[in-house]
């Protein structure tokens, strides 16, 4: 979704854009275990985050652009936490070894949209990791994890899990700027080493 003010997808001034306020709704989930809600994925498995072995990084985000189409909300970007979807995907595909050298056996991307909407964009951005469709909610809802809605659509605030063995151990929320999530969670990562 490309703004009129800032077109690019990728090249953002955060100071332009407001920040998103901890409104605390992200505080219950350390600690918990994640449900076993099966979600489909971007490279055509289904994903259990309650199944997944190790260390997994996810984040959530509310939804991907797409180059050239202008966004389907008015004033997206000044909706808090809403711009930056790309570039933080973009940086978690850019330290996806050194996020993986420091103990994540797995990445992922969630949003709401659909699968074949988070395919077109992981195609495009090259991701080395998969893109989780939570598109009927079971998962938001299963965790209370902290919701938005936007022009009639129901999104998913930014934010990043670190889950070992199924359990959430860390969580970062809200996320600002989104272009360094990746680079927060990464140096947690090498902070925490699991045994």
């Amino acid at each position: 979704m490309v703004s009129p003010s800032q077109p690019s997808l990728h090249e953002v001034d955060w100071s332009k854009i407001p920040a998103p306020e901890d409104d605390g709704a992200a505080r219950h989930l350390t600690g918990l275990a994640a449900p076993d809600v099966v979600l489909a994925a971007t490279d055509g498995t289904e994903v259990s985050l309650a199944r997944v072995p190790g260390r997994a990084v996810v984040f959530a985000y509310p939804r991907t652009g797409v180059p050239g189409q202008i966004s389907p909300v008015p004033d997206w970007d000044m909706i808090p936490g809403a711009r930056g979807c790309t570039p933080q995907a973009c940086a978690y595909r850019d330290l996806h070894k050194e996020l993986t050298a420091a103990g994540a056996a797995r990445v992922f991307g969630l949003s709401t949209q659909d699968t074949a909407y988070q395919r077109e964009a992981a195609e495009r951005l090259h991701l080395p990791f998969p893109l989780l469709s939570d598109e009927r909610l079971a998962l938001a809802k299963a965790l209370r994890l902290p919701l938005m809605e936007v022009g009639g659509m129901m999104l998913i605030k930014r934010l990043a899990m670190v889950l070992d063995d199924g359990r959430i151990a860390k969580v970062f929320y809200p996320v600002f700027p989104p272009d360094r999530n990746a680079a927060d969670v990464l140096a947690w990562l090498q902070q925490d080493r699991r045994p």
